[in-house]
């Protein structure tokens, strides 16, 4: 096997790898005379086959076999010899490939973008400042005030009141479609929350102000992309029978309010409320420290990114924030989204720090355990109720979605182990500090 150099211009890399006729020849005469004693034919004893007939049999089948075979074994010796790694899959053609009879020698080009080398990373002078924010008592009783409003009660109003937003109306009502009831358009005693958005576009809107006793007929029209195709787009009316017009009333914040979330007691429930939102005050400020860290990263190292990463992420980014701003378009049949300046730079940094993440953990010997894989998967089923068996199943025999699962969990212990060897001291702030620094991220 003879492997030829034929480009090396930046991370660009091409060879050309002639495997000869002879060497696929005892190729596959080795797996035929491997396979034979157990191969039976009519005429021969089990293990007695010529040979010749083997060759006529078995021959096309296994020659290219044995010519996949010496490409990954050349491919290999050569990423071992070298030590380069590929970028993305190398493009492999065969020369002549339309006019190759079997007898030729077989030669083969193989392109492809190494990934680059990348210089150590010193992080010893990286100081970065980690947010603490405390739950206060502010705080926790603004959640124990929306906790009160979820637990609300309605209470019928003064005899002729007229119905208000975020009152509950309780009444009875008939759908009809040119003139006709329709199925499932029909209810009695239905307590409807006015601005909830219960019911189709218009239709709470126009209960707005009616009165317990009075009758009221409503007209709608189904929206077009309405679950039942015979009343998609189509006019209703519904005759309503108003019974009682009801005005919400907070729960009242005690022990009693308390027991209805699971908590012993409202002393409970305010501690369950501070973890709760100390967590996610925690959440939100490591947000604000990785990326604080990830643009220090980016100014520390530089090193030749492969222009086939960059494309492919840029692509990806203005396709993403095309459908951003294109959001009524669901599917994938458009036009070609082109990439910009901003969108290429936005790439580079991406595949820089993807890039980098990815050596330093290959280097620290991080690694995604079994435990931390199985609940990331676990996580992800529980978006998919009553079908969490067939996701498993599929992400079982899916590579792709198995490395999309365990890459935000590696790269967050990689950031894990880069903070362990930072300078990172805590400064205590408000609610209010933390959501502006969190604001300041998603306008960047």
């Amino acid at each position: 096997m003879q492997v030829t150099e034929t480009l090396k211009e930046g991370l660009k890399r091409g060879y050309e790898i002639t495997v000869s006729n002879a060497a696929l020849e005892a190729q596959v005469d080795a797996k035929l005379l491997e396979a034979r004693p157990e191969v039976e034919m009519k005429g021969f004893r089990k293990g007695k086959v010529p040979m010749s007939l083997l060759k006529k049999q078995f021959g096309q089948r296994l020659l290219g076999e044995a010519m996949q075979e010496a490409i990954d074994g050349a491919m290999n010796a050569h990423f071992e010899k070298t030590g380069e790694r590929p970028a993305l899959q190398p493009q492999i053609t065969m020369k002549d490939g339309e006019n190759w009879k079997q007898g030729d020698d077989v030669v083969i080009d193989v392109a492809y973008e190494a990934l680059p080398e990348i210089p150590e990373l010193d992080v010893s002078g990286v100081a970065l400042e980690r947010l603490v924010v405390k739950a206060d008592d502010a705080a926790i009783d603004e959640a124990l005030k929306s906790l009160a409003e979820t637990a609300q009660n309605f209470d019928d109003r003064k005899k002729g009141s007229k119905a208000k937003d975020g009152d509950q109306v309780v009444f009875d009502f008939l759908g009809k479609v040119g003139g006709e009831a329709f199925d499932g358009g029909a209810a009695e005693d239905y307590p409807l929350v006015l601005g909830s958005g219960s019911f189709i576009p218009g239709f709470e809107e126009q209960l707005v102000g009616v009165k317990a006793g009075e009758e009221k007929t409503i007209t709608v029209t189904f929206p077009e992309s309405y679950g039942a195709e015979n009343l998609a787009g189509k006019e209703a009316t519904f005759d309503c029978t108003i019974k009682a017009v009801k005005e919400p009333k907070a729960a009242e914040i005690d022990d009693e309010m308390a027991k209805k979330f699971g908590a012993e007691d409202l002393a409970g429930l305010k501690g369950q409320i501070s973890e709760r939102l100390e967590s996610e005050y925690k959440g939100a400020a490591r947000a604000v420290l990785k990326r604080a860290l990830l643009d220090q990263l980016d100014t520390l190292v530089k090193f030749d990114l492969p222009p086939s990463l960059v494309d492919a992420e840029a692509g990806q980014i203005a396709h993403q924030l095309w459908h951003e701003e294109n959001p009524e378009v669901h599917d994938h049949n458009h036009g070609a989204v082109e990439a910009t300046d901003e969108h290429k730079a936005l790439a580079e940094r991406r595949v820089r720090l993807g890039l980098l993440l990815a050596e330093v953990g290959r280097k620290a010997n991080v690694e995604v355990s079994d435990s931390e894989f199985t609940q990331a998967v676990l996580n992800q089923a529980r978006q998919y109720p009553g079908q969490e068996r067939q996701f498993f199943e599929f992400v079982q025999q899916n590579q792709q979605m198995q490395q999309q699962l365990r890459a935000p969990i590696f790269e967050e212990k990689v950031v894990d182990h880069i903070l362990e060897q930072a300078k990172v001291t805590e400064k205590e702030v408000s609610k209010d500090d933390l959501q502006k620094a969190i604001e300041a991220l998603d306008e960047e």
